[in-house]
């Protein structure tokens, strides 16, 4: 049976009959570059291995890869004003040359126009970049980077499968900064096999020493097909027991609040001035664009994810971009806003909430919400906002959340 084929990019059409809503303007936009050294074990994004040789300068594959990225930022309908954020993630980007950075980002300003004092963020590994390469980076107009650090010490990262050690750290910091990027910020990860919570307070502590501009403490999940999910079992050793998982979390808590980083999102902490503007885009429920293999975009009140190997990308560019409308999903906008709007510190404003749902869906909501208020976990500082309670509340967000799909999901 066919279904609709509908383009991947909607622009916004006067008297469209889809809620305005839909069409909020389009300003951030996600560069997705797969490229790694090789996968660590926890990893299930859309890579492509190049080994420990190989990077934007030497490989075919990258250079392959920007091309046809180009093409499709080229082939994209624009349904926005100017980028204010650029997010390029992976993967490792900072295997690109830099010229393949310039050409990408020549390409979204000729297309989009970028806005200046645009935010132009870059995940970048330790280990795969030296002072040249983040010169190139910054004069092309990358401002902010994202060190994926993940643990200081040498056996996790190895159990990770990570390809730098902990004295590449600090070198790596040093050369963002020695370059002019002031906005640098690190990735640690707790819940990882045989990690201890002293281990974890160990990577805090050293990462609170290197005052970065921003710190990321994600709870590792053992993702299907991952190396991890051949080797363990969640809830069993020798990955931490759930009560030590929770401990992490109100260590990391502890002790960032207490040396200065705001508790913005519910695994995000910033100096003050320096929250990621593009991820907010994402927890705010804004449109963003999507480039590269295995990207999502949510443009025109559709969400579509692009096809996850770099051949069945390039053979979707070549068809033209064109998406079954099964594919790409409208999703449900109530649910969405709650289950990102909740993971902010400011949580969620029912003010915004009853302009587009309505006064009965809000009385809902925070009838839903009463017994966890009334256990600490969420708390209303004022009258039109509702958000989780730091750090209780968002470690039982799982739960919180669960309530509210059961009431609002739709068969």
């Amino acid at each position: 049976m066919s279904s609709k084929r509908v383009e991947i990019t909607i622009a916004s059409t006067p008297g469209s009959a889809v809620p305005e809503a839909n069409f909020a303007p389009v300003n951030a936009a996600y560069i997705h570059i797969p490229f790694c050294r090789r996968r660590c074990f926890y990893c299930d994004f859309p890579i492509s291995v190049v080994g420990d040789t190989r990077r934007g300068e030497n490989s075919g594959a990258i250079a392959e890869y920007v091309t046809h990225l180009c093409q499709e930022i080229q082939q994209t309908s624009v349904a926005g004003p100017p980028l204010e954020t650029i997010f390029f993630g992976g993967g490792t980007p900072s295997l690109l040359a830099i010229a393949q950075l310039e050409t990408i980002l020549n390409t979204l300003q000729q297309k989009f126009g970028i806005a200046p004092g645009a935010e132009i963020s870059m995940e970048m590994d330790p280990g795969t970049f030296d002072r040249t390469h983040v010169e190139g980076y910054e004069a092309a107009g990358v401002n902010r980077v994202s060190l994926g650090v993940q643990a200081f010490q040498a056996e996790l990262l190895q159990v990770c499968g990570r390809t730098h050690q902990p004295e590449d750290i600090p070198v790596a910091l040093d050369l963002v900064r020695q370059a002019g990027i002031k906005n640098v910020g690190i990735d640690l990860i707790s819940g990882l096999p045989q990690q201890t919570l002293e281990q974890w307070e160990e990577s805090l502590r050293r990462a609170i020493a290197l005052s970065p501009t921003h710190l990321s403490v994600y709870d590792l999940i053992v993702e299907p097909g991952t190396a991890f999910a051949r080797q363990y079992r969640p809830g069993e050793g020798p990955l931490p027991p759930e009560e030590t998982a929770a401990q992490m979390y109100r260590l990391a808590q502890h002790l960032l609040t207490a040396a200065g980083y705001e508790h913005y999102e519910i695994s995000n902490y910033a100096q003050p001035g320096y929250a990621c503007r593009h991820n907010r885009v994402y927890w705010e429920n804004r449109p963003y664009y999507g480039f590269g293999m295995g990207a999502a975009s949510y443009v025109g009140g559709q969400r579509f994810t692009r096809p996850r190997t770099r051949q069945s990308y390039y053979d979707w560019l070549q068809e033209g971009m064109v998406v079954d409308a099964a594919v790409a999903t409208t999703g449900n906008r109530l649910l969405d806003a709650l289950m990102l709007g909740l993971r902010l510190a400011d949580g969620i404003n029912l003010t915004t909430l009853k302009q587009e749902f309505g006064d009965e869906v809000v009385a809902l909501i925070l009838k839903t919400l009463t017994p966890y208020e009334g256990a600490g976990w969420v708390e209303r500082p004022q009258l039109e906002q509702v958000r989780l309670s730091d750090p209780e509340g968002f470690l039982l967000s799982n739960t919180i959340l669960a309530a509210l799909f059961e009431r609002f999901s739709i068969d």
